[in-house]
């Protein structure tokens, strides 16, 4: 997509990439062909002025509630270093393609990455910096998709984009309904109401508690990031 077609909707937004999205339908961990793609698209908003907050997930390398460890909170720290993987090779991505980025961990790893400041992440969101934060809240039983929408707040987001493998909310499951429709805008109480699983609860309680705007899109191209962010209509807007 040409830098001209740029018409950016949203100032700084949380872009939440899955940990799926990393290894992009591979049998690798990582999938650094399918990254560059997704760096080049940020790049592109990036240098229209748009400041990005991103959180990704673990699962390519490690699901905490899916792991055989006996213990469910050491599993979930497994999780959060699995995250600091995929953000430092994302890091590596982006740089490659000219953007500015930092690491910052929840967690203290002072050799590899910064640990994560709410004042200081703001400050290289100014700077132009995308700023990565890894390790999840830093707290098990938390997922990636609460982490985002907890970063979102924090960092005063316009809007935080879910980067999913599904491309919105329906009306019912679409693999098994041939007349099930894609909603473009639903409320959080529909979320919570019909236990809809696209967006973890947890995240759409602490969505629907601190009126967060949410775009939950699918990733399959990443094209959608730069047009999500210029406001077409894909997704469904959650708020």
């Amino acid at each position: 997509m040409e830098k001209d077609q740029i018409k950016s909707k949203y100032k700084r937004v949380l872009l939440k990439l899955s940990g799926e999205a990393m290894s992009a339908n591979t049998d690798e961990i990582l999938n650094f062909d399918f990254m560059g793609e997704i760096c080049k698209q940020i790049k592109a908003c990036a240098d229209m002025g748009v400041q990005f907050g991103i959180v990704v997930g673990g699962g390519n390398i490690w699901r905490g509630r899916q792991g055989k460890s006996h213990n469910r909170t050491r599993s979930d720290a497994m999780g959060m270093l699995a995250t600091v993987i995929n953000s430092l090779a994302l890091q590596d991505e982006l740089e490659a393609v000219g953007q500015k980025t930092i690491v910052m961990c929840s967690k203290q790893i002072p050799t590899v990455t910064d640990t994560y400041s709410r004042d200081v992440a703001i400050e290289y969101l100014e700077r132009g910096y995308a700023v990565i934060i890894a390790g999840g809240t830093g707290n098990p039983f938390f997922s990636t998709d609460t982490a985002g929408m907890l970063r979102a707040a924090e960092i005063d987001a316009d809007i935080a984009l879910l980067a999913k493998n599904v491309d919105g909310v329906y009306t019912a499951d679409p693999k098994k309904d041939k007349n099930a429709k894609r909603l473009t805008e639903v409320t959080y109480d529909y979320i919570l109401k019909n236990d809809i699983t696209v967006i973890d609860l947890a995240a759409a309680g602490f969505g629907k508690e601190n009126k967060l705007k949410v775009l939950l899109f699918a990733l399959e191209n990443p094209e959608n990031i730069t047009r999500a962010i210029m406001g077409n209509d894909i997704g469904t807007i959650i708020e």
